[in-house]
């Protein structure tokens, strides 16, 4: 029955079930690990790391990391390129979903503009798309990409620390929580995402733990924009500013020695 709705939801909502199962499976196992970073999350780059890039790889980095970018060209670029084409090395079955999702949107969008025209189809989608493409990779961003997060390399990474220390709690007003399926709930959904979701407030009152947790709500999680590397020495998400700060402290330790 999981299996059914997702089919059919991913084909309201352009997005493959196949594919996105496989990757946010993924995400999961690999959430917070330095080297298992690219499937499934938002690029991030450590300090170091972005430091060694070549000029022209720094702009693509902060093209990306731009918020006008991230979420204005970035539903655009995700649910209408990125999950039309299959990935590589995957099963039949994710390889057959995405051709069958493709033809479902095809087929729906096409049985709309006969029945209400092009115009007004395109006067419901468009809206309708962006809007929820930017309010999807703004919850997944603000669930990840907070100050105080967490990221190791693989042999000190922790399945557990990275979901209650990498996986914020969102918290918003109840309609909100209700209208997103409790997922601001989302360090209990990575300690376990077996637990549904319409339990997840309840698991939440029940264990003072899962309460002691990196938290945020609508008015600061507005700060997380000028968040853009990972600072492995500082164990935090940095911006800009302290990147520009890294780079003199280290040419002039260089000059020095």
């Amino acid at each position: 029955m999981n299996e059914m709705i997702g089919y059919i939801a991913g084909v309201l909502t352009f997005t493959p079930y196949e594919q996105w199962r496989n990757t946010h499976v993924t995400h999961h196992a690999t959430s917070g690990n330095l080297d298992k970073r690219g499937t499934g999350d938002i690029w991030t780059l450590t300090v170091k790391e972005f430091s060694a890039l070549s000029s022209w790889k720094k702009l693509v980095y902060r093209l990306y990391r731009n918020p006008l970018v991230m979420f204005t060209v970035g539903p655009i670029y995700i649910f209408l390129i990125d999950y039309r084409v299959n990935r590589k090395q995957i099963t039949p079955k994710e390889r057959f979903n995405t051709y069958a999702t493709n033809l479902g949107i095809v087929l729906l969008l096409g049985a709309l503009t006969a029945v209400f025209g092009w115009q007004a189809m395109l006067l419901v989608q468009i809206p309708m798309f962006m809007i929820s493409g930017m309010a999807g990779i703004w919850l997944f961003y603000v669930q990840h990409q907070f100050e105080e997060s967490y990221y190791e390399a693989n042999e000190q990474w922790s399945y557990k620390l990275a979901a209650l220390q990498g996986s914020s709690f969102f918290r918003l007003p109840k309609f909100l929580h209700w209208l997103t399926g409790n997922i601001g709930y989302h360090h209990i959904h990575h300690l376990n995402p077996r637990v549904p979701n319409y339990f997840l407030p309840i698991v939440f009152k029940m264990h003072d733990e899962l309460r002691d947790v990196p938290t945020l709500t609508i008015r600061s999680s507005f700060s997380t924009l000028r968040l853009r590397l990972w600072d492995e020495d500082e164990k935090k998400m940095v911006g800009w500013r302290e990147w520009r700060r890294w780079t003199k402290v280290v040419k002039h330790n260089n000059k020095v020695a």
